[in-house]
């Protein structure tokens, strides 16, 4: 990849992986249209995802505020509210990287790190720690600490 072009950097001005082809093959040049139609079915599926999504976290908290004691929700009522909500930003924000890629045929690194950051901050945050083992606490907090380092390396400046 030549990092001097302008158009090999994400969003942010990042580095990026080129995924466009850069051949002049016709196969392949095909093959490359076949994936951007792929990439843009997940797109329109994303998006039912999300709408699916919302209508979750709308039925969700309509059924912990029905329930006895009316109009109250205990802390794992606020737990499964909080999970229903992250989970739709989560949808979203693969959304947004399906679209940047989309439109610059570069994934944007930063973005999806970020994305699995949230992913495994929802995780966390809905921990039901009479349910896990210490063993499945410390396997998060390893993921966590080596995405919050990827995402510092990534992001720092040089």
């Amino acid at each position: 990849m030549n990092m001097n072009n302008e158009n090999d950097k994400d969003l942010f001005g990042e580095p990026g992986h080129e995924l466009e082809n850069q051949s002049d093959d016709p196969f392949m040049g095909f093959l490359h249209k076949i994936i951007r139609v792929a990439v843009k079915v997940l797109a329109v599926l994303m998006v039912g995802v999300i709408v699916w999504g919302i209508g979750d976290v709308i039925y969700v908290l309509y059924q912990r505020l029905v329930e006895p004691p009316f109009l109250l929700l205990s802390i794992s009522d606020i737990l499964a509210t909080f999970g229903a909500f992250l989970a739709v930003l989560i949808a979203i924000e693969i959304f947004i990287n399906i679209t940047l890629y989309l439109k610059t045929d570069v994934l944007p690194v930063r973005l999806v790190v970020a994305t699995a950051l949230m992913a495994i901050s929802r995780k966390v945050i809905i921990f039901d720690f009479e349910k896990i083992t210490p063993h499945y606490v410390l396997g998060t907090a390893a993921v966590v600490l080596a995405l919050g380092i990827t995402y510092w390396l990534i992001t720092r400046k040089t």
